[in-house]
C-alpha cells in the first residue's frame, strides 16, 4: 500500500470478547494494545443486546474512565432464518439501538438472514425487512452496516449491493469484510470491491483461506461454522488481499474504523489475550507494508 499514510492514521477498533469475556478485562486488553475503540458484540458473557439498562450504565462508565469508546455495537441482528417471524427480529434490533444510544455509538452492525439456499424466493422477505431496520435505525438516528457473510442472502457482493440500492437509506451502509468473500468463494479485490465501494462504511480485518472443494456446499450451516472457522488465519496470511483493500479504501478517502475480528481459536494455540495479540501485531504489520 501507499507510504505516505503512517499507521497512527489507520483507526484500529476490535471485537475484545474475543480476549476476555469480562468488559473489564478488555478494556484492559486494550489499553496495553493501544486500541481506543471496541466494537461491541458481549460482556460478561452476554451478548450486546442482552445486556441490560443497569449493565450498560456500567459498560458506559468503564468505557469512560477506560478512555475507549464504541462507535460500533456489533449486534447479531439478521443472523436469524428469513422463516422466523420479523417482528421478532425487529425487537432485538431495537434493543441492538438502546445499546447504541446509551453507549454514544453511532453505528449498529447487521445480517442478511439464512435463506437457506432459497435466494430467489426468500428476496421480496429480506428486502423488506431490511427496508423497516433501515426506517427504524434512521427514526433513532444510527446507521445499520450489513455485514457480508457465507450462508445468508448478502453472502456475495451482488446481493450485498442490490440491499443497500433497493433500500436506498442514508442509515444503511456495508461492513465490507474482505476474508468472509473468501468463504464465500468471491474475490474480495476483483468482484466485490468494485460493486460496493460507494457503500463502504465500516471495514472488518482478518483473513482467509478458501474452502476445499465442496466445503461452501456440502456443509450445512452448524457444521460449516466450525469449518469456516478453521479457514480464518492472522492479516497478510491468507487470500483476503488486504493490503490491496486498504490501498483501495485510502484511494477513495476512507477515514472509518478497521475493526480487528481475531477468530483464530481453531488456528492457534495460547490464551485468548495471546491470540488476539498476534491479530492486532499481524494488522499492523500489513498496515505498517511489512
Amino acid at each position: 500500500m501507499s507510504p505516505e499514510r503512517p499507521v497512527a492514521d489507520w483507526k484500529l477498533c476490535a471485537f475484545a470478547d474475543e480476549a476476555a469475556a469480562d468488559l473489564e478485562d478488555q478494556l484492559a486488553v486494550l489499553g496495553r494494545q493501544g486500541i481506543g475503540h471496541l466494537e461491541l458484540r458481549n460482556a460478561w458473557g452476554t451478548n450486546v443486546i442482552d445486556l441490560d439498562a443497569g449493565q450498560l450504565r456500567r459498560a458506559r462508565t468503564l468505557l469512560g474512565e477506560a478512555g475507549i469508546d464504541v462507535p460500533v455495537v456489533g449486534s447479531p441482528v439478521g443472523k436469524a432464518d428469513i422463516a422466523d417471524p420479523a417482528d421478532a427480529e425487529m425487537e432485538r434490533l431495537g434493543r441492538a439501538l438502546d445499546a447504541a444510544g446509551e453507549l454514544g455509538a453511532g453505528m449498529v452492525r447487521i445480517f442478511s438472514f439464512y435463506v437457506q439456499g432459497d435466494y430467489e424466493g426468500s428476496r421480496p422477505e429480506v428486502l423488506e425487512r431490511l427496508a423497516r431496520m433501515a426506517e427504524e435505525a434512521r427514526r433513532r438516528g444510527v446507521v445499520l452496516v450489513l455485514e457480508n457473510e457465507a450462508y445468508l442472502y448478502g453472502d456475495v457482493p451482488e446481493r450485498c449491493r442490490e440491499i443497500v440500492e433497493t433500500v436506498a437509506s442514508p442509515s444503511l451502509g456495508v461492513a465490507f469484510d474482505p476474508a468472509n468473500y473468501v468463504l464465500a468463494n468471491v474475490d474480495p479485490v476483483d468482484r466485490a470491491w468494485p460493486l460496493l465501494a460507494p457503500h463502504v462504511r465500516h471495514v472488518h480485518i482478518k483473513d482467509a483461506l478458501p474452502h476445499e472443494p465442496g466445503d461452501a456446499a456440502v456443509y450445512p450451516r452448524p457444521v460449516a461454522t466450525e469449518v469456516i472457522m478453521g479457514r480464518i488465519r492472522p492479516a497478510g496470511e491468507g487470500r483476503a488481499r488486504l493490503a490491496e483493500v486498504l490501498e483501495r479504501l485510502e484511494g477513495q478517502g476512507y477515514d472509518g474504523l478497521l475493526t480487528i475480528e481475531p477468530h483464530l481459536a481453531t488456528y492457534l494455540g495460547g490464551t485468548p489475550e495471546e491470540r488476539f495479540g498476534v491479530a492486532v501485531d499481524a494488522v499492523r504489520r500489513l498496515i505498517a507494508g511489512g
